[in-house]
């Protein structure tokens, strides 16, 4: 495709494809697109890990990384091992009364606490943590380096283009997109609120061609609600040179979602993909459930500031809920999407199905056109 992603990295086809699962990234690539790895759950050994067992299995073929560097945090430092001095106990009292009541079995206490100590050491949500990860990605082979939460440092970004690697970042506003333009990115990120994960509030259809027109000749991809042939023609149509995709991902049989939360969203509709603040702190789109309900009611606590909220979470939420695969409970960073995926499939199905809809949408559109 004559794209200018297409000619910065090389590639077939201009879809990026965003997924915390190495198979995802490798099997995106090898299909002509270019699959990036999301790092914010990762230590640093998992890091090297994953980049090791994906520069074995690409065949050459580029990939990137996404790392979370936002502008504001609040530091949790060595607390972060012990919840009774990190968490107050308002939020800590309501997350464990919340599973204790509807019967989500606890943990061993010795096994809870090594389980947590392992789970919010992986939440690289702070610079200083992101930029271990970049100096460990920095010795693989990698061909984008992408910032989900706000503008890459300007170190990140000379360094990682005396490397010839690329920096892009994802943008919610004009105003974001800016920033990133002026601290020297190679393309940016238009997500529309659709998105799972962080997202904005203002929609794609309506973010796409702003961003592209606030930040041209910068190439923009299009992000939020995308997963078919016709949405990558609206992108392309609407001023993007591509598409950013995540959430179809985790339909596939490579997607690093355990089955029980997989059935769940293939029952779900566009509806259940809900934005909250009770996963990371931060404005996140992810499948409605009972622990997402709950923070909505009256008398339920503040959420805490990112990374806060994430390791409350993971530490005293999601392990016991994942252990036990109590459905109410479970869910996972999905978009608006999920309405439309109702069955699994294989990687490169999604991405030949994309394909094919969008020559459709071409033909269609020439014949309308006339």
């Amino acid at each position: 495709m004559d794209s200018k992603i297409c000619e910065m990295f090389g590639i077939d086809v201009p879809i990026l494809a965003f997924s915390h699962c190495r198979d995802v990234v490798v099997e995106v690539s090898k299909a002509g697109g270019l699959g990036v790895l999301g790092m914010a759950r990762m230590s640093p050994e998992r890091v090297r890990e994953e980049l090791r067992w994906i520069d074995e299995h690409i065949d050459g073929k580029p990939y990137g990384i996404d790392v979370l560097m936002p502008t504001t945090y609040t530091e949790a430092g060595d607390l972060k091992y012990d919840p009774e001095r990190l968490f107050p106990r308002e939020q800590l009292e309501f997350v464990r009364h919340m599973l204790d009541e509807a019967g989500v079995p606890q943990l061993p206490e010795a096994e809870a606490r090594e389980i947590e100590k392992e789970l919010v050491s992986q939440f690289n949500f702070t610079r200083d943590e992101s930029m271990r990860m970049l100096e460990i990605a920095m010795e693989h082979p990698i061909k984008l380096i992408v910032n989900a939460l706000g503008t890459p440092p300007a170190e990140i970004i000379e360094r990682a283009h005396t490397r010839g690697i690329k920096i892009a970042a994802l943008a919610g506003s004009p105003k974001h997109a800016l920033k990133h333009k002026q601290a020297g990115c190679d393309f940016v990120i238009a997500v529309g609120t659709e998105a799972g994960g962080h997202t904005g509030s203002v929609t794609s259809m309506v973010l796409w061609p702003r961003i592209a027109d606030a930040v041209a000749p910068l190439p923009v991809l299009g992000g939020g609600g995308v997963g078919r042939g016709r949405q990558m023609a609206a992108a392309l149509a609407l001023g993007c040179e591509g598409v950013w995709c995540g959430s179809i991902w985790l339909k596939t049989v490579q997607s690093e979602v355990v089955p029980e939360i997989k059935a769940k969203m293939f029952e779900a509709g566009s509806e259940d993909a809900v934005l909250t603040l009770s996963v990371t702190g931060k404005p996140c789109r992810t499948l409605r459930s009972s622990f997402t309900d709950a923070w909505d009611q009256p008398g339920a606590p503040s959420t805490l500031p990112a990374p806060l909220q994430a390791i409350l979470w993971w530490g005293q939420g999601r392990t016991r809920v994942e252990r036990a695969r109590v459905k109410e409970f479970l869910t996972y960073p999905v978009g608006q999407l999920v309405g439309d995926m109702t069955e699994e499939t294989s990687v490169r199905q999604v991405v030949q199905d994309m394909l094919s809809e969008l020559v459709e949408t071409k033909e269609r559109l020439d014949r309308v056109l006339g």
